[in-house]
């Protein structure tokens, strides 16, 4: 059994997706939403899986020691500034801004005499061309991190609905494996492309193609401090691709394309038909205002002190198309205000904005998952804007538990 620590835990997308598989088991988790004084997803997390073995403080302030030792770590981290401010004098660490949450990862990772074997992290994709005057660096900076500290890493961005699942929602999955294990000797004896065609953890998880004929191979050669100054500055692109891998400071990246021919669940099958109360329809004296809202624009504006500018933006699908996976959800999508980016389905009895249950089948959670007294159902669908799809967690822990038990 593998034993996983949970950072950034929300409402425990990254436990659902491990423990439906046999192998793996939580033993320490952390969740803490600054600048709130009711703590409602930590709530939601200790009322699902219990209060044992569950922080809530601020990850910057528990002592490594306060976490026990684990096999594999996991957590969807937020995507951040992650240049280095300096070093510390007198130790091999680094400090980061504070804030910026990605160090706490380092930190532990750092510190921990037995570290974690596995990493399984996730964020936006837009960590690969971040910032826009240094496009890859805060992706480099971590890979670096990672790579100093004894880890491989392998990468990947997906999107859910491009495998089968309900939403389109497109996430970087980041996967590091400690030179303790034999993962890491195996994947430092395979051929970097082979890896991420068919032989690493993400391609047994989510099958691609390429056409592209250009890999791109390059050493992050400067030590970490000076890779944050000095990497890709002033450089319109990314080096990163979608997909790669970086093994004792060479990367190579590709660009891969999902290659899935199974089923797919559309948003109309997550509805629950029949089962909605009247405050989720939209009434006829706010229709105008979702059709304005939705709609494309070319319009003169003034801002507050005067200046007058034109805005202009496309159409959205209003209703939302139900012969297709979801949109992805934003951490607005609950309440009852008019808004662009909310979803609204046309159902027999009328247009309607989407419930929490369904909002939780979009990103595969069981049913009432985050139904809480004194939680509301805004605050349930902020939960959703801000978790990960089960079903990405649960494939890449299998692949990665196949990959274990071959090696």
């Amino acid at each position: 059994m593998l034993k996983v620590c949970e950072l950034f835990a929300g409402v425990g997308g990254f436990r659902l997706g491990l423990e439906k598989t046999a192998g793996f088991q939580v033993v320490w988790s952390n969740q803490w939403e600054p600048s709130t004084k009711t703590q409602h997803a930590s709530l939601v997390y200790e009322a699902k899986f219990g209060k044992n073995n569950h922080s809530n403080f601020n990850i910057e302030e528990v002592p490594t020691k306060d976490i026990p030792d684990h096999d594999v770590l996991v957590g969807g981290f937020p995507c951040q500034d992650y240049s280095v401010a300096t070093t510390l004098k007198n130790s091999k660490g680094l400090l980061g801004k504070k804030g910026v949450l990605w160090w706490s990862i380092h930190r532990i990772l750092q510190e921990k005499k037995n570290k974690p074997k596995y990493l399984v992290l996730e964020n936006v994709d837009r960590l690969l061309k971040s910032p826009s005057s240094q496009r890859g660096r805060d992706f480099a900076v971590m890979l670096k991190g990672l790579s100093d500290l004894g880890y491989i890493v392998e990468w990947r961005v997906i999107n859910a609905a491009e495998y089968g699942m309900p939403q389109r929602r497109r996430r970087i999955f980041v996967l590091a494996f400690h030179n303790s294990t034999k993962m890491h000797r195996n994947y430092q004896k395979t051929v970097a492309e082979d890896l991420l065609l068919h032989k690493g953890v993400l391609a047994g998880a989510f099958a691609v193609s390429t056409n592209q004929q250009q890999v791109n191979v390059f050493e992050l050669e400067d030590d970490i401090v000076t890779l944050s100054t000095n990497f890709n500055v002033n450089k319109s692109l990314s080096p990163f691709q979608n997909t790669g891998v970086c093994i004792n400071g060479i990367v190579t990246t590709i660009k891969t394309t999902p290659n899935y021919d199974g089923q797919s669940v559309m948003l109309s099958d997550v509805l629950q038909n029949g089962e909605v109360t009247d405050e989720f329809f939209i009434s006829q004296k706010d229709l105008t205002k979702w059709e304005y809202l939705k709609g494309s624009k070319k319009e003169v504006r003034t801002t507050k002190e005067g200046f007058q500018y034109h805005y202009a933006e496309g159409s959205m699908v209003f209703p939302d198309a139900l012969d297709k996976p979801s949109r992805t959800i934003i951490t607005g999508e609950g309440g009852k205000s008019p808004s662009r980016f909310k979803h609204v389905v046309q159902t027999p009895k009328g247009l309607r904005r989407l419930t929490p249950v369904e909002l939780e089948r979009l990103n595969m959670f069981p049913d009432d998952h985050t139904k809480l007294h004194g939680i509301s159902d805004a605050k349930r669908a902020f939960f959703m804007g801000n978790a990960l799809v089960v079903g990405i967690v649960e494939k890449i822990g299998r692949s990665l538990l196949r990959q274990i038990n071959h090696n």
